[in-house]
């Protein structure tokens, strides 16, 4: 059907550059009517499409929720680089949209566009899947593998996102317009989903299943992928009951040449001796119909209120980066289960469907019994509002997050632990390069220390000068730090005497929910020690000491342990998550082997759950505000100009994530201070969008079909006039 139809007129269709009479057709034979489900007014084919969507929507946000994470700690970027990279593809996926429109309206239609670009969807798939591979090449070909896949995913999600929701709805006749909306409502509900599914799964397949040693990202991604095989081989069973509407022109390139045209035309006549005519758009009168110029006046007032949304959408799309960093720096064990970073963005789609019926049904509803005008453009500006709150509360967190955090070493500094591991206390004084006293205590046999001492040296590498009293003898010994390095002096017993040595610590704790231990062997032999099937490492004899080595956390009450031919097992307790341990394995005399315990880094003990209340601050702002604001823009142009209001509405998306990666980039902020950033550069344009709103005249649903029922001649006009006052900011 062409979107510039006049309902009374007797012309068929007419093009935008003429507007003679189009030839006759001859009538074409009735449609066989599509097979329903069960007797019911539903076609058949919208199963297939549903199911198809709840695929895909799996596949994108289960591969999406790990891929922060996988920037993180598989490439090893830093989380400037992985927060910028995260976000410049978030917003190809919404650039991209445009392409797929413009190939399903002007040239393959939506069907083939759907099956061609889900191949090029899978494909992608196989790429990041490759690219997450360890022994598959090194780092640059990681990288490579990666970024071509997400290239292709972007280009494959956004071109099919405006296609499938759509060609679901062609399935129906006009008649059945009711089961039309009732399809749109299951086909959101599979979006959420979807979502909510697997941004619960995927982050378990990552950090609960083990892959050469490490987290299983190739599973992660992998796993997505067959769910778009899956959702591609659904749809395309259903390729015989669809029904298939030809190419009907792409009424977004009509609309940019229609606006380009009255911009060149107007430049061209800007001689004073011309007449001025009512409102800009009117300059392309000679080359379009005034239906055309009057659906394109009534957009453009529009899109005007758009000026200012991208920068929600930068606040919004944080959750997957910046908010799942700092949840990397946060306790995850909540007693009954140990909740991954990555876990804490299922709440976004779980807290929405809680959040629309319950503001749709008690909210709004007491505000209106209240007999307050609780229009859209107030809902999406308390949006606003609440996002800005939201990132206040995520600044406050950062804080405090920051504040029970392990400091670490700056420059020409160094941290130092002692540990002894002798039968009786030691007595231990640091001395500098000039015999000055840097640290004296007394340390008890095994005794837990609760943090390190801070050092400081002259130079970036310094010697330090030991000395130990132990019973009555004296030992000295002189070791070269470095500046920026944490250190544990290991003293032990050797022989009637005493002996030390200086290892260097891990500088920071494990931030992807992983646990770091090494052991010290104090017995005479090598100890082979399995800590999984995958996990598996030899401590030498003597007081050797073991490199680090990331295991999960989680419970290890019988750790296999052999020494020759000799099997035992160490009860390692339990391991949480983000810490550091030192473990010492000893022989008891009448007890066995044993393992002493303590922390080389204690893990963050601000829990997880404390990103609640952001989250449910900025769902609830995501519901009033995109929901919303959808809704309203619909309500405000004519109904051939819906498809450019989509269009528009994921540009604005693009844009915000195209703001986050200039701020991450170049800021050099702190992460608390770039949280208040954003939060006052939300709130101006929240300001900013409600003087505008306060401006703003709504038209009524009336009036918006009025415009598609009548030719108002251009030196009238009502509804011109309107448009001239409306946009006069």
């Amino acid at each position: 059907m062409n979107p510039f139809q006049k309902n009374e007129s007797k012309q068929t269709s007419f093009s935008p550059v003429c507007t003679e009479e189009a030839p006759a057709r001859p009538p074409s034979p009735p449609e066989k009517p599509p097979p329903k489900i069960c007797g019911s007014s539903y076609p058949v084919s919208i199963a297939f499409i549903v199911v198809n969507e709840f695929c895909e929507r799996f596949s994108y946000y289960g591969m999406k929720a790990v891929l922060t994470l996988y920037f993180l700690y598989f490439l090893h970027w830093n989380e400037d680089t992985s927060t910028s990279v995260y976000h410049a593809f978030s917003s190809l996926c919404y650039f991209t949209p445009i392409l797929g429109a413009a190939i399903a309206d002007s040239w393959l239609g939506k069907f083939k566009t759907i099956i061609y670009l889900s191949l090029v969807y899978v494909l992608g798939h196989v790429f990041k899947s490759l690219g997450a591979i360890p022994i598959l090449g090194g780092k640059m070909l990681h990288t490579i593998l990666s970024l071509v896949g997400l290239s292709l995913i972007a280009l494959g999600t956004g071109g099919i996102k405006p296609c499938v929701a759509a060609f679901g709805g062609d399935q129906f006749e006009e008649k059945h317009a009711e089961e039309r909306t009732r399809y749109f409502s299951v086909f959101y509900l599979s979006i959420n989903a979807g979502s909510l599914i697997s941004t619960f799964i995927t982050p378990m397949l990552r950090g609960d299943v083990q892959c050469f040693g490490e987290d299983c990202y190739a599973l992660a991604f992998g796993v997505p992928g067959l769910l778009m095989i899956i959702a591609l081989a659904v749809f395309a069973m259903g390729s015989k009951m669809y029904r298939k509407p030809p190419p009907e022109g792409n009424i977004v390139s009509q609309v940019i040449k229609c606006i380009w045209f009255a911009i060149s035309n107007r430049f061209k006549n800007r001689s004073g001796d011309i007449p001025k005519r009512q409102h800009w758009l009117d300059w392309a009168a000679e080359e379009y119909p005034k239906q055309l110029i009057m659906d394109v006046k009534a957009l453009t007032r529009v899109l005007f209120l758009y000026i200012p949304l991208p920068m929600f959408w930068a606040l919004l799309d944080q959750q997957g980066s910046r908010w799942t960093l700092q949840a990397t720096r946060m306790n995850g064990n909540l007693g009954f289960f140990v909740l991954q970073p990555d876990q804490m963005q299922v709440l976004n789609p779980f807290l929405v469907l809680i959040f629309i019926p319950l503001f749709d049904l008690v909210i709004y509803r007491l505000i209106s019994k209240c007999g307050i005008n609780f229009s859209s453009l107030r809902k999406m500006a308390v949006g606003m509002i609440l996002a800005c709150l939201a990132f206040a509360v995520a600044a406050v967190i950062e804080i405090k997050i920051n504040e029970m955090t392990q400091p670490q070493p700056g420059s020409q500094e160094v941290f130092l632990q002692v540990l002894n591991l002798a039968e009786d206390d030691v007595h231990v004084t640091v001395l500098g390069d000039k015999n000055n006293s840097l640290l004296m205590e007394s340390i008890k046999p095994f005794q837990k220390t609760t943090h390190y001492s801070k050092l400081h040296l002259n130079t970036k590498s310094q010697d330090f000068h030991f000395h130990l009293k132990y019973h009555n003898l004296s030992v000295y010994s002189k070791i070269s730090v470095e500046e920026k390095n944490c250190y544990s002096l290991i003293i032990h017993e050797n022989g009637k005497t005493i002996s030390s040595m200086m290892v260097k610590d891990i500088t920071n704790t494990t931030a992807n929910g992983m646990t770091a231990i090494r052991f010290i062997n104090t017995l005479h032999k090598d100890v082979n020690i399995s800590l999984d099937t995958d996990i598996s490492l030899t401590v030498g004899e003597e007081y050797g000491v073991s490199a680090y080595r990331t295991v999960p956390r989680g419970e290890y009450p019988a750790v296999h342990c052999k020494i020759e031919d000799k099997d035992f097992f160490l009860d390692l307790g339990l391991l949480d998550p983000g810490t550091a341990y030192l473990f010492v394995i000893k022989n008891v005399t009448g007890q066995g082997f044993e393992v002493w315990k303590t922390e080389d880094f204690p893990t963050n003990k601000l829990s997880i759950a404390w990103q609640l209340p952001q989250y449910a601050l900025v769902t609830a702002a995501e519901v009033m505000f995109s929901v919303t604001g959808l809704e309203f823009s619909y309500s405000q142009a004519p109904s051939s100009m819906k498809s450019v209001l989509q269009a528009a509405w994921l540009l604005t998306v693009a844009i915000g994530n195209i703001i986050v990666l200039v701020v991450a980039q170049f800021s050099g902020l702190v992460q608390w201070a770039e949280f208040v950033l954003f939060s006052c550069l939300l709130l101006v344009v929240c300001s900013i969008f409600s003087i505008m709103a306060y401006y703003y005249i709504p038209i009524k649903s009336e009036d918006i079909h009025g415009l598609g029922e009548k030719q108002i001649p251009q030196s009238e006009g009502n509804l011109i006039n309107l448009e001239t006052k409306s946009t006069k900011l």
